[in-house]
């Protein structure tokens, strides 16, 4: 490998571990820089897997130093997320690309409206709502998550996100706690799939994983220094290039 490959790897895992450890979409670069690099494009979604698991290993250690984890309800609503994601990876090779490039951008558009109409739920939350019991219909919405995260993980953590803030009434920076937890609980399932399959390839991915650490390391101890509603802020940006993302790659 070149010291170019190597440095691009690296560099680029320390901008994706930041984005995801805030709030999600860097899934983007590692997908499109594996496949800059030759993989195809279900290898490169089975390698991005490995840097994904150890960052969220370094985030959710400082977020649960920090006291903003609740571990308790986040291994409960794994679950559904976990059955969810091995489908989803069972899948990615048969379901259409296109339909999920819709559905995501509709999704991503209505919660980028939520974030920019009603901040106030987003900020503050609503602890009322914290210590009511999990609903049918929030394992349902976990699960179909999960589906979306085994097939192609880019924006999962965006639907997480909306579940944990407006469903169970935690704010921002307590829901983004419990995202890189539940990530961590169910992205090594959705590995062994794609391992299984023999699509990942390990180089690039540990050494990509380098960078993500860092990144990751970086942004779990600042979020708590930056607040909320710089959460709130970087979230919307990058949805907007998530959403700009899936308009060139479906020429919609």
């Amino acid at each position: 490998m070149s010291i170019g490959i190597f440095t691009a790897l690296v560099c680029s895992g320390l901008a994706v571990g930041f984005i995801n450890t805030l709030a999600g979409g860097g899934t983007v670069i590692s997908i499109t820089l594996f496949m800059m690099l030759g993989l195809d494009p279900m290898t490169a979604n089975g390698t991005n897997r490995i840097p994904i698991v150890l960052q969220n290993l370094v985030a959710v250690a400082n977020f649960r130093r920090n006291k903003l984890l609740d571990m308790r309800k986040s291994v409960k609503w794994a679950l559904p997320v976990i059955a969810g994601s091995i489908l989803g990876s069972l899948l990615s090779i048969e379901i259409n690309n296109t339909a999920f490039g819709i559905c995501f951008l509709v999704v991503m558009l209505l919660m980028a409206l939520m974030l920019l109409l009603n901040p106030t739920a987003w900020i503050k939350g609503n602890p009322d709502k914290i210590n009511n019991p999990t609903a049918l219909m929030e394992y349902f919405l976990l699960f179909l998550v999960g589906i979306y995260a085994g097939f192609i993980h880019v924006g999962a953590g965006y639907f997480l996100l909306a579940i944990f803030v407006l469903m169970n009434g935690y704010n921002l920076l307590q829901a983004n706690a419990i995202k890189n937890f539940m990530v961590l609980l169910y992205v090594p399932f959705s590995l062994a799939v794609f391992i299984y399959h023999g699509k990942v390839n390990y180089e690039y991915g540990f050494i990509h994983a380098i960078g993500n650490i860092i990144g990751a390391y970086v942004a779990s101890r600042w979020a708590v220094n930056w607040g909320i509603n710089f959460i709130r802020w970087l979230v919307i940006v990058l949805i907007a290039l998530s959403c700009v993302y899936q308009l060139v790659k479906f020429h919609f």
